[in-house]
């Protein structure tokens, strides 16, 4: 037999692979991973531009479709009511994210023993607290400990960001309203942190770059230290399909480079991170004689249970210029006063609540706030009534898993590789949707509190589908899940599944910190396990 080319292969070099990346390669294994994307080198990042706003709209937008660049994965998303955002290069959607990172809650792996909806997580939070730890040591977490959401293991953390003046007002009306808030726990350096990363001067838009590196993107915190341990990565490489052996055992992948050409990779470990869609769509196109219907797709589960966290707004409007087009894009205060089950609501679980300051001028006067600007006489008015005086409160529900959300190939659209693209099938859960209502309603409530003497809503953001969970899920039981406790698969031996596709259920919070945290937890046992052999 002929030696394998590594000792393990990582498909994905966004939030988990990277962090997967390090720990297997600093651990002593010889680690490979694929990327289909490249590196973006940060001097051609828009933050810094006049032109960012309009930048923002093309190539440095956060849908893959309006984006339409090279390396970017192609999705048909005609029958998902929420669209998805994702971005394929080195750092993945960390480049292009607003570093929002609290973790779940300990109720969030057990809805169902606790309400009765969902499924169990084969895990704890218990389980992951070590790797939340570690996560947080690396990326760097501003905000405050003593969180009474969480239980009390005093996390270490920078100093919080300051609240703008639009968070400050709408914080206090959370206090007469007797609704808890919190500083929300951003993965931006709010003082100097990590190898050559300066603090935040709150100059924005943190979702386009970071000039001074503050902000905490996988490609600055993970990949140095990875390739330093002796990882290699290889760029614009587009994996095709994960090979098995005749004893259902992962032995390596195919992929094309950019050129068009295959080439072969050997490992007895494949580590899939590539994002819920992606990965699910590669666990499809590498079906063969012993897995017809998809590589570990015994159970029927590859692809189902897509979940996306429906998004809804608010916006409320100031009569005094409140500027919350400055600053941070992420959110400086959060609330989860009504994220647990309440028998006295019509849904089950609950929704995270996050003031949001506004966009620029140009995407004002498109109507960024989700009411347009009119044209004509009246323009420069209506404009002047919105810009600076808009201030908003995002509603994140939870998103309970249903079958009939999922990821297929797609029968009409072929994707760069020459293979069908993945299809998604998404509609919002009922459940979300009694959440999202009942969480407009309190938005409002609290901007009214705030002084706003105007409110409008956005009842669902279809371009919001930042959060890819679900598709190949954990579980104790092959028969009703995908992987086990370690994010390897029941039925490929050396299979492993580290991105969002392993979620159980998908809380009502942002999930990246929890992504790396079970990234790193898979890799420890990778480690522990080629020790032991």
């Amino acid at each position: 037999m002929e030696p394998a080319d590594a000792d393990v292969i990582i498909v994905g070099a966004g939030a988990a692979g990277a962090a997967a990346a390090w720990r297997l390669s600093a651990g002593g294994l010889g680690t490979v991973c694929l990327e289909r994307g490249d590196w973006q080198q940060r001097e051609d990042m828009p933050a810094t531009s006049d032109e960012w706003e309009i930048l923002r709209q093309t190539k440095w937008h956060p849908s893959p479709a309006q984006r339409k660049l090279p390396f970017d994965l192609e999705i048909d998303a005609q029958e998902s009511m929420i669209k998805p955002l994702a971005c394929a290069t080195v750092g993945g959607s960390t480049i292009m994210w607003s570093c929002h990172f609290p973790r779940f809650h300990p109720s969030d792996f057990c809805t169902q023993t606790l309400d009765g909806v969902g499924d169990d997580w084969p895990i704890a939070y218990d389980d992951l607290l070590p790797y939340y730890k570690l996560n947080e040591q690396m990326m760097g977490v501003s905000g405050l400990a003593g969180n009474p959401s969480y239980p009390s293991d005093t996390p270490t953390r920078l100093p919080p960001m300051p609240l703008s003046e639009g968070a400050r007002r709408i914080a206090s009306a959370f206090n007469t309203l007797g609704w808890s808030w919190w500083p929300a726990e951003l993965a931006i350096n709010s003082v100097p942190y990590g190898h050559g990363r300066g603090g935040c001067v709150h100059c924005g838009p943190c979702e386009l770059n970071c000039p001074h590196s503050a902000k905490a993107t996988s490609d600055l915190v993970y990949w140095p230290l990875a390739i330093e341990a002796g990882a290699q990565l290889i760029t614009r490489a587009r994996v095709i399909k994960i090979l098995a052996d005749k004893n259902d055992a992962a032995c390596g992948v195919i992929y094309k480079d950019n050129s068009g050409v295959e080439h072969r990779l050997t490992a007895p470990i494949v580590v899939l991170a590539g994002n819920a869609i992606g990965s699910a769509r590669l666990l499809h196109l590498s079906a063969n004689r012993s897995n017809p219907n998809g590589l570990a797709n015994r159970s029927g589960l590859i692809g189902k249970r897509l979940m996306l966290h429906p998004l809804a707004r608010v916006t409320g409007l100031f009569e005094d210029r409140i500027d919350g087009h400055k600053g941070l894009s992420a959110g400086t205060f959060v609330s989860h006063h009504f994220y647990e089950t309440d028998p006295d609501r019509d849904f089950k679980r609950g929704f995270k609540m996050q003031a949001l300051g506004t966009h620029g001028p140009a995407l004002t006067a498109l109507g960024s706030l989700g009411r347009k600007v009119a044209w004509g006489t009246d323009h420069h008015q209506e404009f002047a009534r919105h810009f600076g005086r808009a201030y908003s409160i995002s509603i994140c529900s939870d998103d309970m898993p249903d079958t009939r959300n999922q990821v297929v190939l797609s029968k009409t659209m072929v994707a760069d590789d020459g293979l069908p693209a993945a299809k998604m099938i998404y509609k919002i859960p009922d459940e979300a949707r009694n959440a999202l209502n009942y969480g407009l309603d309190r938005a409002t409530t609290a901007l009214r509190e705030a002084g706003c003497y105007e409110t409008f809503e956005t009842k669902t953001l279809p371009d919001a589908g930042f959060h890819l969970m679900g598709t190949a899920r954990m579980g104790e039981q092959r028969e009703t899940s995908v992987l086990n406790k370690w994010c390897e698969s029941h039925e490929i031996k050396g299979l492993f599944v580290v991105d969002g596709a392993a979620f159980v259920t998908a809380a009502a919070v942002n999930p990246t910190n929890t992504i790396q945290a079970l990234a790193l937890r898979a890799a420890d046992h990778i480690l522990d396990s080629n020790q032991r052999n």
